[in-house]
């Protein structure tokens, strides 16, 4: 049974109407733009949970090994879109971080998300994700 108290911690959700300048010539929005919003999104759940105040204070830095993405149904200008995110796990130099974008006039599953994250040092340089920083964030390994 999942418990509602972490899992309201773990989960960020963030909701925006689509802008004209993310559609493409297809006329939906551009599938770069989908990479735009993953990071967009997993640096306010950082800054929401204090782990980029926490990153910073450790001199080190995220950055991204890998992005995935599985495009679902298209999004089109004025939409509005739920972002949801969450940290699946954190090991000793990086971290998955699961998305999922939500059509919310007709809760339509549009496209689902992940990122392979590795915590560098100031040289740029993998290095252990220092406890302060992942005492940020509640994982959650599986989110439906």
């Amino acid at each position: 049974m999942k418990d509602p108290k972490s899992e309201t911690q773990a989960i960020f959700r963030h909701k925006f109407v689509v802008p004209n300048d993310a559609i493409d010539r297809n006329g939906h929005v551009n599938n770069v733009v989908y990479i735009q919003w993953m990071q967009d999104v997993a640096i306010r759940h950082s800054e929401a949970t204090g782990g980029t105040s926490a990153m910073q204070d450790a001199g080190g830095s995220w950055v991204v090994r890998s992005h995935q993405i599985e495009y679902l149904s298209p999004a089109f200008a004025g939409d509005e879109i739920e972002i949801i995110t969450w940290v699946a796990n954190l090991r000793r130099v990086k971290s998955l971080r699961r998305y999922k974008f939500i059509r919310l006039s007709d809760d339509r599953l549009l496209a689902t998300g992940e990122t392979n994250w590795v915590f560098v040092n100031s040289n740029g340089r993998p290095q252990a994700i220092p406890e302060n920083v992942k005492s940020c964030f509640t994982l959650m390994p599986d989110y439906e």
